[in-house]
């Protein structure tokens, strides 16, 4: 089978991940539900809680890759995670998997990860309203419908923390997808937006914006000579990041170890931005 996660180091644990990492003992058998989770970052982030003994949940539209993924996992000896196909452009669909989720794992989600998108490129000039429109359906609004969906049950549960993934695309001016760049410019704002609502319930919500990470989709469409260069020019860091770096970040805010950690972002991006 192919690796799933390209670690940094040879020695690796049962996800791909570099070994010695922190332990994060507040998350095991803690409920988790992920957007996306089947493949790039979002698979890293579901292996990564299952390390942890959460239990966790996703869905995606990739269903073979979900399969896999949930496979390895259990063949790993751990948690075979809860997962469905789903599109999330289907507001419903996607709340309703929430729900049968919770149903199954027997728990309200005390995390949620927002972290589906797609960064398709486009030009200005070729967008149309009901390109716009799509793109904001992948981008941007499945991640307030997650929350609206998760909340009620975190309340019930006395806290949560919820992590939107963002990007620092825009930030550093990338070109080529203004739609992307627009929605993911406005996780931030649902993060500093909610934090003093969900704040009164402990709930806590967070940005996680990754830099330019090497996933099995980025290396295949841009990874070329031109972006060999680019990598070495912007990051501080000479090291590519990996999924599994970004993954690191969203436990430690999943965990009680950042208790006092919300309304911010935290940048994982070798230094480019």
């Amino acid at each position: 089978m192919t690796q799933l996660f390209t670690p940094s180091s040879s020695s690796t644990d049962a996800t791909g991940a570099p070994q010695g990492l922190a332990k994060f003992p507040s998350l095991q058998g803690r409920a988790v539900f992920v957007t996306g989770g089947g493949s790039g970052i979002g698979a890293a982030i579901v292996a990564a809680f299952a390390e942890q003994g959460a239990r966790v949940a996703f869905v995606d539209v990739a269903r073979n890759a979900s399969e896999a993924l949930a496979q390895h996992i259990a063949d790993a000896g751990l948690p075979r995670p809860w997962w469905r196909v789903c599109d999330v452009r289907d507001v419903n669909a996607l709340q309703a998997c929430v729900a049968e989720a919770a149903a199954e794992l027997g728990s309200d989600f005390a995390v949620l990860v927002n972290n589906v998108a797609s960064d398709d490129r486009h030009t200005l000039e070729s967008v149309t309203p009901e390109y716009y429109d799509e793109r904001m359906a992948i981008n941007e609004r499945p991640a307030f419908f997650a929350i609206q969906a998760v909340v009620p049950g975190m309340r019930r549960l006395g806290a949560g923390s919820v992590i939107n993934l963002g990007s620092t695309g825009w930030q550093g001016k990338g070109t080529g997808y203004p739609c992307y760049a627009i929605a993911k410019s406005s996780v931030n704002g649902l993060t500093r937006g909610l934090a003093k609502t969900l704040g009164q319930d402990r709930i806590r919500i967070n940005t996680v914006s990754p830099g330019w990470v090497m996933t099995e989709r980025q290396i295949k469409l841009w990874l070329d000579a031109e972006g060999e260069k680019e990598l070495a020019r912007n990051q501080c860091l000479p090291d590519k990041l990996r999924p599994h770096d970004i993954a690191r970040m969203v436990l430690f805010l999943a965990s009680d170890d950042a208790a006092m950690c919300t309304a911010q972002e935290f940048k994982v991006d070798a230094g480019w931005v």
